[in-house]
């Protein structure tokens, strides 16, 4: 049977379909890469552009688009439109206008569909009110006046102005704006010096008195010596002005409800105030008040990051903190960030900083909404603003603006950058201020009057300088970080009764009912938990999970993070279990019966830095929290030693933060070679002044337990960060365990005498001083006999230096000839460079007797790389430290001798 022919009197051709198909394939290519064509640069490169972007790449004509609907573009901004030429015109100037957006990297479907809506729809684009619109060019005005007035009385000085990007401070007021109205409670926002001062003053609310001061005080310095100024009160150094940080309570309108604002301190390392910003809203979301693991209101606060254009690809602080964006123990909901993109970094040009088009292309990789704007079109720049705004608010995510500008100067004001950049430069000498091209506008526009135009500048300029008129220069800054801290500290009370300990460690092994604990921990680790407290030795790990917990059992939360913090790099801490047979997890500390606070404990990403300055920043804002940072290994504090000097360190004396954060850091000589044996307990030393920070290096798990109720104790009283030297090979050997009676009496003590010794003082007439497991390799070895007139004390805290209870000791022990330093670490290295001058020190211990020293000879490297050697070296070492003649070998370094190494 013959089939019946197919009606084709109303089908579209093969040519009409191949031309409908090319008329969407453009359209696609404009909605994905027409930023490629958008006239994003206000200085008139001219952009990029992409060959698909056109017609002619895709077989099609004007008239070809004339002939089909509209509806072969879709979208809001097809309806209406007579054809598809219609539509992909207005398509174009939605996608390559002065505004270009990066989103087909989102993987999420319902947010690309959200962004399409979003820029087609024009919702944002739709404030044509002229009151808004004056209120923006007084804005302007005010940025502007403010930058050209410091340039004017300053002589040039360091500013670091916002010129060229003038548009960041309305950005920041619609931002602040959009999250009070969303009912946020506080915004962090984190940023480098460029445009520093106009936020502090403009966003911020500092008086321009005090802005105007800071410079009446640089003038004044010029040529004082450090002595002489106000930076040589103990303790207190103060920063340049455009490092400093502000608080502010805002209100919006006639909301009852103020909103606070924060502008956190910042030196010059741009970035890495990011996961500073971070780890505060963490803090600011966490409601540590209830048991268990804090819930998060991702509500409560917003973090928004400034960022450079050049510092962003190229600082690696910043792809670890946005990594941290979604993970469980750290995302904040979303944060706001802003590329104040001058198209230069200092004096060097994207194509020799970066490896990518843009500035912004590293955040593609965590699928992070990407938006090119024009800095001199103001009204898309506030559109963007009220975009980014609403996807974060809808999705929980992060949105990035790259607000392309220039910066009308150097780097800083008193350079001349024609001399890198001449055409560059030559085009922004030309280029009339943003405020003078809205004020034309407007003007044109008749929402504004050339007079008024003259009398907002009057205004502003008038305001400045009755600012001037009133600004003095700063009192010296009286310090207030010495106080009696540690008699505060030897009168805390860190024991916990028996009774109490015995509770805390049945409820720390319980388990809920149908969960399976592992066998073997179950039988090794947690049976010999059970049995410690009668007797049986509590080890590290122990005395950790009892401190936690009598903490938490006093209402102090906390929280802990670190690379395998949960198992613990050594298995010691077990904080963390996982059934077997279903898989489920379970926290004890987490489920304690006793416990009045909160309990965070997170397995970080692989970062130093990030994870570090997240935890700063948390310990910052929750000043009565315990957190707690543990490295892997103790050395690897090196990947965050930006961090460590210019925040915990500093922190206090640069900008008045007091964090109370701990720093766990694994230490030890235990033959593992260069990497893994030292944390580098010198550079915290050097770092440590006018009782900065506190250094630890404990010995027994007792005294573990004591240091941390001290610091969760003084978290509010005597806030100062901890670095604790912890231990690898001791954690659970039998020599540093502690009784039930060593945490249920005493306290933390910082120096440890020789009880052998102390039984008969008048023959000791050696003292051997040392900190952390070479005590136990000095009385363990065979060389090492009770009676030789020998006593071994170990110096528990470091830093603050117990000159006190040196001298005390040193006293006790009236035939005292000599005191040697015994150390694994090179010479150059450990704590023998700070403990040395302070024994001799006549304020400090005043030993006038004999000083040597028993340790590794100076290294480049901290450790051998052969266990064989490591071991004759350590050897060697407690030969040294035991005998008047030193024993080496041909090969040794007579350096190492203690005679070679006497000082006083």
């Amino acid at each position: 049977t013959q089939a019946a022919k197919p009606d084709t009197s109303s089908a579209l051709t093969e040519a009409d379909v191949l031309k409908v198909v090319s008329a969407a394939r453009v359209c696609r290519m404009v909605r994905e890469m027409g930023h490629m064509a958008a006239h994003i640069d206000p200085l008139g490169s001219n952009p990029p552009g992409d060959p698909d972007l056109e017609l002619e790449a895709h077989g099609l004509t004007t008239e070809d688009l004339k002939r089909l609907p509209a509806s072969v573009v879709g979208g809001p901004l097809a309806e209406g439109c007579a054809n598809a030429l219609e539509a992909l015109g207005k398509l174009r100037l939605a996608y390559s206008g002065s505004v270009g957006y990066e989103t087909d990297h989102i993987q999420a479907s319902a947010e690309r569909l959200w962004l399409y809506n979003a820029i087609e729809s024009g919702r944002y684009f739709t404030d044509n009110d002229k009151v808004a619109k004056r209120t923006l060019l007084e804005r302007l005005i005010e940025v502007d006046i403010f930058e050209d007035y410091l340039d004017r009385i300053t002589q040039k000085s360091k500013r670091f102005s916002i010129e060229g990007t003038d548009i960041l401070i309305p950005v920041l007021d619609e931002i602040i704006k959009s999250s009070a109205i969303a009912g946020t409670r506080e915004v962090v926002i984190g940023m480098a010096h460029r445009g520093r001062l106009n936020v502090l003053t403009h966003v911020m609310g500092k008086p321009y008195e005090a802005i105007l001061s800071g410079f009446a005080d640089a003038a004044k310095s010029e040529g004082t010596t450090v002595s002489e100024s106000a930076s040589s009160s103990i303790g207190w150094t103060g920063d340049v002005k455009y490092h400093l940080g502000y608080n502010k309570a805002y209100k919006n309108g006639n909301q009852s409800e103020e909103m606070k604002l924060s502008l956190i301190p910042n030196p010059s390392h741009l970035e890495f105030v990011n996961p500073v910003a971070e780890g505060h809203v963490r803090a600011a979301q966490d409601n540590r008040s209830e048991t268990g693991e804090p819930t998060q209101d991702i509500s409560a606060a917003l973090a928004v990051l400034i960022h450079g254009d050049a510092a962003f690809p190229g600082q690696g602080v910043v792809p670890e903190t946005l990594n941290l964006c979604r993970l469980h123990g750290y995302e904040t909901g979303g944060s706001l960030h802003i590329i104040v993109n001058n198209q230069i970094g200092f004096t060097t040009l994207p194509e020799d900083g970066r490896s990518t088009l843009y500035a912004a292309d590293l955040a593609k990789g965590f699928e992070i909404p990407i938006v090119h704007v024009n800095a001199d079109s103001p009204m898309e720049c506030l559109a963007v603003s009220r975009m980014a705004h609403d996807y974060r608010e809808t999705f929980s995510k992060d949105f990035l603006i790259d607000l392309i500008g220039y910066r009308r100067y150097g780097h800083n004001e008193k350079e001349e950058p024609a001399y890198t950049q001449p055409q560059m430069y030559e085009k922004i000498r030309n280029r009339p201020r943003l405020r003078e091209l809205y004020a034309t506008e407007l003007e044109k526009a008749s929402i504004v009057t050339r007079d008024e135009i003259q009398q907002l500048i009057n205004a502003a300029t008038e305001k400045l300088q009755k600012a001037r008129l009133n600004a003095t220069i700063p009192q010296t800054h009286q310090d207030d970080m010495e106080n009696d801290s540690r008699s505060l500290r030897r009168t805390l009370t860190t024991a916990v009764s028996a009774e109490k300990l015995r509770e805390y460690n049945v409820a720390l092994l319980s388990r809920p009912d149908k969960f399976t604990t592992n066998e073997k921990l179950a039988g090794r680790v947690f049976k010999k938990r059970a049995e410690a407290m009668d007797g049986g030795g509590i080890d590290y790990g122990h005395a950790e999970s009892l401190a936690f917990a009598s903490i938490l059992a006093e209402g102090t939360p906390i929280r802990l993070s670190g690379q395998d913090s949960e198992r613990g790099t050594f298995q010691h801490r077990l904080a963390v279990l996982h059934d077997p047979i279903t898989g489920k997890r379970y926290c004890p500390l987490q489920n304690l019966p006793q416990a009045k606070a909160s309990f965070a404990l997170y397995n970080s990403p692989l970062s130093e830095t990030a994870v570090l300055g997240f935890e700063y920043g948390y310990s910052i804002h929750a000043p009565q929290t315990l957190v707690l940072w543990e490295a892997q290994f103790g050395d690897f504090s090196n990947g965050a030693q930006v961090i460590i000097d210019q925040f915990v360190t500093s922190g206090n004396a640069k900008w008045r933060q007091t964090p109370s954060l701990v720093m766990l850091l694994p230490h030890g000589y235990e033959g593992q070679g260069p990497e893994h044996s030292s944390a580098r307990i010198e550079r915290f030393l050097q770092l440590a002044a006018t009782d900065n920070i506190r250094v630890a290096n404990c010995s027994t798990s007792a005294q573990y337990f004591h240091l941390l109720r001290r610091q969760a104790a003084l978290a509010v009283k005597d806030p100062r960060p901890l670095i604790v030297m912890t231990p690898k090979s001791l954690l659970r050997a039998p020599i540093a365990t502690s009784r039930l009676e060593d945490l249920s009496e005493g306290t933390f003590m910082p120096l440890l005498n020789d009880a052998q010794a102390q039984k008969n003082p008048k023959e000791v007439t050696r003292l051997v001083l040392c900190s952390g497991k070479v005590y136990y390799d000095l009385v363990g070895s065979q060389d090492f006999h009770a009676g030789q007139n020998i006593a071994v004390a170990r110096l528990e805290e470091i830093y603050p230096f117990p000159a006190d209870e040196l001298r005390a000791l040193i006293a006790g022990y009236p035939n005292l000839q000599e005191i040697v330093w015994m150390q694994e670490e090179p010479c150059n290295m450990g704590a023998w460079m700070f403990v040395a001058p302070r024994l001799k020190d006549p304020e400090m211990v005043g030993w006038r007797g004999e000083l040597t020293y028993a340790g590794r000879a100076e290294a480049a490297s901290p450790a051998e790389g052969s266990m064989s050697r490591h071991l004759s070296e350590q050897s060697r070492i407690l030969r040294t430290a035991l005998s008047d003649v030193p024993q080496l070998n041909a090969s040794e370094p007579k350096l190492t001798g203690r005679k070679a190494l006497k000082i006083g």
